[in-house]
């Protein structure tokens, strides 16, 4: 019993070191991040992250002093948007902040600032997400459970448009959505990733409702149940993993995009990633902002991840081999 043991420990050595390998690629220059991100931008430019770790002094204009270890400076600057000499905090404290600041809350919905863009954010990623799932659910239904006519050519034509790379439309599509003025407004960035984000949902969705028991919806079509009755009492709760991973896919998609955002709003309507890359100065100045922005702008990605993980792997592995 006590050599099987060993036996299987030794056959199962190779994966978790494997593991513990990818772990350590992924989790280390995150963890040098997250540090950064609460160093002060004297100890940055002099020192390395791992250096918080022992004591450490610094030279500054020729004296020798104690660096803090950490500061919320970074963080406070990020979400002010504020590229100053100083610190927001330090500016403020001697009425030397910029004219259009007034160094209270309402600096946050400045224009150099992360809270407005935060919410544009939100107005461009809910629906950009909710969109692309209900058009999915409803297109999964009819390609599973309903017989209509070139219903396998219309799925497989569905499936080959996955491979069209969204680069290639952007152009045709910006020409198109100016003639129809679109250009500019948030419905151009919710149809734009709405029609490419559709296109997986359905494959996912036909694939995990497809797999389901036969015999349930026979029964309910027997008992006089329409479509819309299965639909909403049989397929919206049974296809709940598969819709929740969707939606972690599809939120994490919109959240990160830059280039759609970029071409289709522009400036006009800034979404989080745009501002977060304008804090970077041609010259290179406020790059050490970008680590705090970085993890401020993680924290509603990581809630929605967490809160439907359950659903994730359940969900994926349905619609990845069923049908």
């Amino acid at each position: 019993m006590k050599r099987a043991k060993i036996n299987k420990f030794f056959n199962r050595l190779p994966v978790h070191v494997i593991i513990i390998v990818i772990l350590i690629i992924w989790i280390v220059p995150t963890l040098g991040l997250l540090i950064t991100s609460f160093r002060p931008l004297n100890d940055i430019n002099t020192t390395g992250w791992w250096t918080v770790f022992s004591p450490q002094t610094i030279r500054d204009n020729g004296t020798t002093i104690t660096a803090p270890r950490f500061t919320l400076n970074n963080y406070i600057d990020a979400l002010v948007g504020y590229r100053g000499r100083r610190t927001y905090l330090a500016d403020c404290a001697e009425g030397k902040q910029s004219p259009d600041l007034r160094c209270n809350i309402t600096d946050l919905l400045n224009p150099r600032g992360m809270g407005r863009s935060f919410v544009n954010s939100l107005m461009v990623t809910l629906p950009a997400t909710i969109l692309p799932i209900l058009f999915a659910t409803f297109a999964g239904y009819a390609f599973a459970w309903l017989d209509f006519k070139g219903r396998i050519l219309l799925f497989a034509v569905l499936v080959g448009l996955q491979v069209v790379p969204l680069q290639m439309t952007l152009v045709p599509i910006s020409r198109m959505y100016a003639r129809l003025g679109l250009n500019g407004t948030l419905t151009a960035v919710w149809l734009f990733h709405t029609g490419f984000g559709m296109l997986y949902a359905i494959y996912l969705m036909r694939n995990y409702l497809g797999g389901l028991p036969r015999d349930l919806f026979e029964a309910a079509y027997l008992d006089g149940a329409s479509h819309w009755t299965a639909f909403t009492r049989l397929v919206i709760p049974l296809a709940t993993p598969a819709i929740a991973s969707l939606a972690i896919f599809q939120f994490l998609w919109v959240w990160n995009d830059l280039l759609v955002a970029l071409v289709f709003l522009g400036g006009t309507m800034p979404v989080l990633t745009y501002q977060i890359s304008n804090m970077v100065t041609s010259l290179g100045a406020g790059w050490h902002l970008l680590t705090a922005a970085a993890f401020l702008s993680m924290l509603l990605p990581m809630i929605v991840f967490f809160t439907l993980q359950r659903y994730f792997v359940r969900g994926m592995l349905s619609g990845a081999v069923k049908g």
